[in-house]
């Protein structure tokens, strides 16, 4: 019987990994490219192969000190130094100090035609010369239809392919190779990405007159990484991919409050307004007042030292800061102090990704605290509403993590104003509806909190008062059966101030009626007091005079009995103790 000899394990060592240095690409591929292996990017012309090869080289000499080698088969150095000197990319400087070597190689099919020759070991050589001159760590090659375009054999084709891949590898270089996309395949021959350790696809595609870019990493060996179609942005600044839907929802949750800007919105938000970092849509039709809430927002952001971004799809800067003047909301100040930043565009200037990707650009690098879009259902005019909900649901996730408080006014239609009109009341912290209120003849505006997560808040409507003065919310009048606003709001305080009027008057007259009978019946009583008082004061004379009349009679007696010397007993004298108090 056959033993199994038990040895111990070997760790496992995972794939070791190079920064690209392309914003959003190393989080896509979990850390970066493979280090000392060939990538394949492909895609169709105009894609932006070149500049994704060329960024990879440049941030790898630049920001990890790894010098690199370009080789290029189709531009010359010329040609490549102006080409990418747009993205602020000085190919001149780095080549000076060693960090670059740009190499174009020059091949014509038709010398190959006439000698049937092809081999690689010319390349190998002069490849090899240039990686060593400078101790490059890095390589790019561009294109490979260049190199092999006058090779009709496959069989051959392939074995070249497979000897340039692992010469690569055998050098311990981390290289990408372009390529051009073929017929229903990843590339033109179809065999490269075979071969290559990892293939990014890169596609510009046109849909209803608005282009797009996006990128996919299709193959990644020995790494997990993202599948999903990834939207990039080749901008002043380079190549930025934002790995939105890779972000999970482990984002802080601050439990700091900061002031909507209206006073009592605040108020019937517990009193202290918004969560910082949070999410909150202000819903309504047109007219509602939407923007002047949220010019209230940013203007108390900047009170408060703050920086905000202010994204525009119906208006200008100009038109807004003179709009908001007539409420007393003069933003002109903090544009030029630096805290408030405008962003007008229509959203029919670029698909949805190249919105998005703008905007997370301009996060990244105005690090606001505060962040409008207004109105957000425009961008429906540029995606269905699944593509705006799922950009949507990406930055809102975005705004969360870089703790950005982001209100978001959204155009509601029709009679059903509770209904979001990309629907994306589910994704947001706080909902504040504004609605019309029609009555008597007028229309006025009312304001009320359907939900606001994690705080106290009122259910009360309040009416919104757009004036010289401000924004103001007053109290509607509710009555047993109806809101009122407006001047039937007016009209039914005043009744109600004269009916209290009324009654106020009506109790003062009863009031004064009642102290008048007191002062009557206050008279009545001294009056008859006075005479009681009168007739005790008559009998106790009386009485004192029949006291007086009764001592006298008795002396008279004493003295009669005196003299006529009779043995009587004097009587007490009457100290009047009948009197009548």
């Amino acid at each position: 019987m056959m033993k199994i000899k038990n040895t111990k394990a070997k760790k496992l060592q995972p794939l070791e990994k190079i920064s690209s240095g392309i914003s959003g690409l190393d989080e896509i591929t979990g850390g970066g490219l493979p280090k000392g292996r060939p990538t394949l990017v492909c895609g169709n012309a105009g894609c932006g192969k070149t500049l994704m090869a060329m960024e990879f080289l440049v941030r790898g000499a630049v920001e990890h000190n790894e010098p690199g080698v370009f080789m290029s088969f189709e531009e010359n150095e010329e040609e490549l130094t102006r080409n990418v000197a747009s993205l602020g990319f000085d190919l001149n400087a780095l080549s000076a100090k060693k960090k670059i070597v740009l190499d174009h190689v020059r091949i014509e099919r038709s010398e190959i035609e006439e000698t049937g020759e092809y081999d690689l070991e010319g390349l190998f050589i002069r490849l090899n010369h240039a990686i060593d001159s400078i101790g490059a760590k890095r390589v790019v090659l561009d294109t490979i239809e260049g190199l092999f375009a006058a090779l009709p054999n496959h069989a051959i084709l392939r074995s070249e392919l497979r000897r340039l891949f692992r010469w690569l590898k055998d050098k311990g270089v981390s290289a990408i190779i372009t390529a051009e996309r073929g017929d229903g395949l990843l590339t033109r021959h179809g065999l490269e990405e075979y071969v290559a350790d990892c293939v990014i696809l890169l596609d510009h595609r046109v849909n209803e007159q608005l282009s797009t870019r996006r990128l996919r990493v299709v193959k990644y060996r020995g790494s997990v990484h993202g599948t999903n179609e990834y939207p990039f942005l080749i901008s002043k600044d380079g190549f930025s991919v934002l790995p939105v839907t890779s972000m999970g929802l482990d984002h802080p949750a601050s439990s700091e409050r900061i002031s909507s800007g209206v006073e009592r919105l605040d108020t019937m938000l517990g009193g202290k307004g918004f969560f910082r970092g949070s999410s909150i849509l202000v819903s309504g039709t047109a007219g509602t007042g939407k923007s002047s809430i949220a010019a209230a927002f940013v203007d108390a952001a900047a009170r408060r030292g703050e920086r905000s971004l202010y994204f525009a799809f119906e208006e200008s800067q100009n038109q807004i800061l003179r709009n908001m003047k007539s409420i007393s909301l003069d933003l002109e100040p903090w544009v030029r102090k630096g805290l408030l930043q405008f962003h007008a565009s229509r959203p029919s200037l670029c698909g949805l990704e190249m919105h998005l990707l703008t905007i997370y650009d301009a996060v990244r690098k105005f690090k606001p605290r505060v962040v409008v879009m207004d109105p957000v259902t425009n961008l429906i005019s540029v995606g269905t509403e699944i593509e705006v909900r799922s950009m949507l649901t990406r930055l809102i996730d975005f705004f969360k993590t870089e703790q950005v408080t982001a209100l978001f006014p959204s155009l509601t239609t029709g009679d059903n104003t509770s209904q979001s009109e990309v629907a994306i009341a589910s994704l947001m912290d706080v909902w504040v509806l504004l609605r019309n209120i029609e009555s008597g003849g007028e229309r006025n505006r009312g304001l009320y909190i359907l939900k606001a997560r994690g705080m106290e808040h009122s259910n009360q409507i309040r009416e919104v008062l757009l004036s010289n003065n401000g924004i103001g919310l007053v109290d509607v009048y509710a009555g047993p059966s109806t809101v009122l606003t407006g001047s039937a709001r007016i009209e039914q305080e005043g009744r109600e101030k004269a009916e209290i009027d009324r009654r106020k008057a009506q109790m003062d007259r009863r009031q004064r009626e009642i102290e008048r009978e007191r002062g009557v019946t206050e008279a009545q009583v001294a009056v008859l007091k006075a005479g009681l008082e009168a007739k005790i004061e008559a009998l106790n004379q009386e009485i004192t005079d029949e006291t007086l009349l009764e001592q006298v009679n008795a002396k008279s007696r004493f003295n009669i009995a005196a003299n006529r010397q009779a043995d009587v007993e004097p009587k007490l004298k009457n100290n009047g103790t009948n009197r009548i108090h």
